[in-house]
Order: structure tokens, then C-alpha cells, then sequence
């Protein structure tokens, strides 16, 4: 479905991705692990153009939407993206947070939105919450708020930047949830994350990221317990 071929980004002298390639099935899930500063988040915004790459390709479905004028637009409705902070608008309830980008991007109103809405706030544990501001609720919950935010747009992909990263540890099992869920129907994503059982237990595919490289990729057993790479050995010891 999305594949990176020798993709290299660099802000100024500093390269963030080297020579990066990429392979996501539908239907996967890929965890990106490794240390801060290692390239995770910058591949996600790659990915979601946020960030124009400075050589090699991305492909969606076979196109490669990473040509120099491209209108993002068209693949941002079609990949869904959840950041480290939640983003959410203080002065709007969650469902109006929710309900935002739907309308003015598809022009959908909201009494067209509301019944789906609704369904995918009761999904994720929110249905009471629907009307609370984002400072009437814990950092799960505007977590959770901002993923299906997300989901409203209908995505075919989603990527998450380290989602759990800014949450107390008591929260993080919540969020973990929402994700397992979609693991469960079958939804593609791409995430990078320090949750290294949530990554090994659900994980299609992990890929370690060291000095803006993929420096070794595969399926969690063989990353987790028979690593091929001093690198990913030396990581995978601090963090374990």
C-alpha cells in the first residue's frame, strides 16, 4: 500500500533520513523504535507530506505522491495522522473537534456527522464526553479525542508519533486500547513508539532507527530476540 524508496531528508547540514526504504502492507502494522533524534518522527511527516523529502520516493498505491507540486491535500484525506499532543481546539466541545475537519474538507454538516460521531466516541470508551472542552478531560481521554478526530476523515492509513509519549503511565494502557481495537479490524498504521511489549505483541513488522537509517527491520521475534545488529542489540538492552 505505501512504500519509501531511498528517501533522504536533511534541515540544513543535518540529515535526518539516509537512504531510508520502506515496504507497508495493507493491513499491517509497522512500529518504529529507536532512540529521540533517530528519525521516527520525521518519516512519519514524510509520509503524511508534511515534510517535502529531498531525494528518493514515496508511493501510495504505485503513485508516487511525493512529486515536487503535488497537491497534498488528496492524500492527506486518504492517511490520518495523530501527534504527541493532542492539538485540540480549547474554545470547541471534543465532538465539535471531531467534527471540524469533515465539514469544512468534505462539506458534510453536522447532522450528517453526528450519528457516526457518535458511534465512534462510544467506540473508544467517550460516549459521555462528547460535550466536555479538552480541559474537562484527562490527557487519555483528549488522547483518545484526537484519534477519533482522526478516524472521522475515514482514513485508509494512519500513522501515530509517539501518541502515549506525553501521558502519565496510568493513561497510556487506555490509548494502547484504542490502537488494539484498530489492530483488531484490520486498519494500516505506522507508528513510532517506545512501547516495546505493546510493539512486540502486535507488531507485523518493527523497524529500528538509528542516525536517520532503518538499521534493521523484521518481524518482532526476530528483532526482539535474535537481533542481527550490534546497533539494535545495544539499543534493545537500554530499553528492555
Amino acid at each position: 500500500m505505501l512504500e519509501m524508496q531511498a528517501v533522504t531528508k536533511a534541515f540544513g547540514d543535518n540529515m535526518v533520513l539516509d537512504n531510508v526504504s520502506l515496504e507497508v502492507a495493507r493491513g499491517e502494522m509497522v512500529c518504529l523504535i529507536g532512540a529521540s533524534g533517530s528519525g521516527k518522527s520525521t518519516l512519519l511527516r514524510c509520509l503524511n507530506l508534511l515534510e517535502p523529502i529531498d531525494d528518493g520516493a514515496i508511493l501510495l498505491d504505485g503513485r508516487d505522491i511525493s512529486e515536487p507540486g503535488l497537491d497534498p491535500d488528496p492524500v492527506r484525506r486518504r492517511i490520518g495522522m495523530v501527534f504527541q499532543s493532542y492539538n485540540l481546539f480549547p474554545h470547541m466541545t471534543a465532538e465539535e473537534n471531531v467534527m471540524l475537519a469533515p465539514r469544512r474538507v468534505h462539506g458534510r454538516t453536522r447532522a450528517d456527522l453526528r450519528p457516526e460521531v457518535a458511534t465512534l466516541f462510544a467506540r473508544f470508551g467517550l460516549g459521555d464526553r462528547m460535550q466536555h472542552y479538552p480541559d474537562q478531560l484527562s490527557g487519555g481521554q483528549q488522547q483518545r479525542v484526537a484519534i477519533v478526530r482522526a478516524l472521522a476523515m475515514r482514513p485508509e492509513l494512519m500513522l501515530f508519533d509517539e501518541i502515549t509519549s506525553a501521558l502519565d503511565p496510568e493513561l497510556v494502557g487506555e490509548v494502547l486500547d484504542v490502537l488494539r481495537q484498530l489492530r483488531g479490524e484490520g486498519m494500516t498504521m505506522v507508528l513510532a513508539t517506545h512501547e516495546m511489549k505493546f510493539a512486540a505483541d502486535l507488531a507485523d513488522k518493527i523497524c529500528f532507527l538509528d542516525a536517520g537509517q532503518i538499521a534493521e527491520q523484521g518481524p518482532p521475534s526476530q528483532i526482539f530476540e535474535a537481533p542481527r545488529k550490534a546497533r539494535t542489540r545495544a539499543f534493545l538492552s537500554r530499553v528492555l
